[in-house]
Parts: structure tokens; C-alpha cells; sequence
């Protein structure tokens, strides 16, 4: 009796088979063209293959050259106000004694997103104004804009990026941190030993990871708000004008918000299996 399942395990091994008869077709070519057509013929069609066809079609460095300038002008402005803006403290709810160390914290987060979707959005500009300049006929309007738009960009980021903290100041942070650390670790590993102290640690991992959850999400919201108020119009018009770029850049949001769902998960699903399977052994 031939079973149900008996076809799409067939199926499967004819799969297998037509693969492997699919690598010795490129294996055996003779020619470099061959090879090359064989290998695109089994690559399919997908959207990024439509996407380089698309913008390999746009031929011209720019797709709205009589509006360039202004986006340009537009965009540089927008990152300077986000960057005066965007790390500016939150509002945060009322704590009690825990709210200026939510105020803090908060800033500090949504501070780090704006800062480095400033630093990804001009290099991905200066990139883009470097190659679209390549591309352009030389001693062409669009070329000499090009050149003077990547230029200006470039002295903006530089400038920008020789705001970043000192060395000095990066040693510090990391040697309390180091000293926190260890304090910390003394202290778990002794409160291990005891019922109560098991709880005890319990209870505050699942508070701190709350906590840092919480940071997580309201930092990616209040980052998200101010970039999208600042640059996201004048991001998007800039790609229109230039045109077969792909999309704009994305800022770092999203991912904290993923990071305060993780974050969540390991208080409410990790801790307490760890704390349970401690007292079971």
C-alpha cells in the first residue's frame, strides 16, 4: 500500500536531482559566457533583479535636475534640526523618585538613535552625490551641482561626527561600569546560595528588565517622532529628485523596539523558568 506521503517525498528527491543536474550544467561550461547565462537563467527574477533593471534603465544622474539644489538645501537643513533637536530630553511620565533616572535614560537611548541615523543618512548622501558625480558628464550643470552639494554635505558631516565623545570620557564610563559589574556579580552569586535570596534576585532581574524595556520602546517612539517631524519629507523628496536610488535610509527605531519585545520575553517567560529550574535542582 503506497502511503500519503510516499508523492512528496518524490517530489522532494526529484527536486534534489534537478539541482544537482542545474550545478553540473554550470560545472561543465566550456565558456565564461556560458557559465555566466546559465547562472542567470537559474538566479530567477525577483524583485531585486526588476530593481537593478529599473535603475540601471535611468540613465541620467539626476531625475529632477531643476529641483536638486533646493532638495538639497531642504535636507541639509533638516539634519540640522534634528541634530539641535533630536537629543534633547523627552517628556516622561511622573516616577516619583525614578523620574529623573527615566528622563536620563530616555534621552540617553533616543540620543544614540537620532545621532546614528544622522551619521547613516549623511554618509548614504555623500555616497550617493560621490557616484551620481562620477556619473555625470563633466562640465555639465548637473555635474558642477553634484560636486558643490557633495562638498558642502561632507564638511557637514565632518563637523558633526567631531562631536562624538572623548576618549577620555569612553574610559571612565567603561571602568565604573567594569566596577559596577563586579560588584553586582558578588553580590548574585552569594544570594544564590539562599531561598530568599533567589526570589529576591529573581524579582529584581524582571523589575530591571521591565525597566530597560520600557526605556527601549519610549526611546525608539520619541526618536521615531523627531526624526519622522525632521527629515522624513525632505529625505523623501531629495530621493524623487535624484531618482533610482532605491529607498531612503531607515533610523534604528524599529530595532529597539524589537530589542524592548525581546527584553519583555526574557522577563516574563526566561527569568522565571531559570528561577523555577533552580529550585527544582
Amino acid at each position: 500500500m503506497v502511503s500519503e506521503n510516499e508523492p512528496s517525498v518524490n517530489e522532494s528527491k526529484a527536486e534534489l536531482l534537478l539541482d544537482k543536474i542545474d550545478a553540473l550544467k554550470v560545472l561543465r561550461a566550456s565558456t565564461d559566457a556560458e557559465r555566466d547565462a546559465l547562472l542567470v537563467e537559474l538566479g530567477g527574477r525577483g524583485k531585486p533583479e526588476q530593481d537593478i533593471i529599473a535603475q540601471l534603465s535611468a540613465v541620467r544622474p539626476l531625475r529632477h535636475p531643476d529641483r536638486f539644489e533646493e532638495a538639497h538645501r531642504m535636507m541639509v537643513r533638516s539634519i540640522e534640526v534634528l541634530d539641535r533637536n533630536g537629543p534633547r530630553q523627552a517628556t516622561v511620565r511622573r516616577l516619583g523618585p525614578l523620574t529623573p533616572i527615566a528622563k536620563w535614560l530616555v534621552e540617553q537611548a533616543s540620543g544614540f538613535i537620532v545621532k546614528s541615523y544622522i551619521n547613516k543618512v549623511t554618509n548614504r548622501i555623500c555616497g550617493l552625490y560621490e557616484r551620481r558625480e562620477a556619473n555625470s558628464p563633466w562640465h555639465t550643470n548637473e555635474h558642477h551641482m553634484l560636486r558643490r552639494a557633495r562638498i558642502d554635505l561632507r564638511r557637514v558631516r565632518d563637523g558633526m561626527n567631531s562631536k562624538s565623545l572623548g576618549l577620555p570620557s569612553f574610559i571612565l564610563g567603561g571602568a565604573a561600569l567594569t566596577s559596577v559589574a563586579s560588584g553586582i556579580q558578588g553580590v548574585a552569586s552569594e544570594a544564590l546560595n539562599h531561598t530568599l535570596g533567589v526570589i529576591a534576585l529573581g524579582i529584581i532581574a524582571v523589575s530591571v528588565l521591565f525597566a530597560l524595556s520600557w526605556v527601549a520602546l519610549y526611546s525608539a517612539a520619541v526618536a521615531r517622532r523627531r526624526i519622522r517631524l525632521a527629515t522624513d519629507q525632505s529625505l523623501a523628496a531629495l530621493w524623487e529628485t535624484i531618482g533610482a536610488a532605491g529607498e531612503p535610509p531607515r533610523d534604528e527605531s524599529y530595532n529597539f523596539a524589537v530589542y524592548a519585545i525581546i527584553l519583555l520575553a526574557l522577563a516574563w517567560i526566561v527569568v522565571p523558568l531559570v528561577i523555577g529550574l533552580a529550585f527544582i535542582s
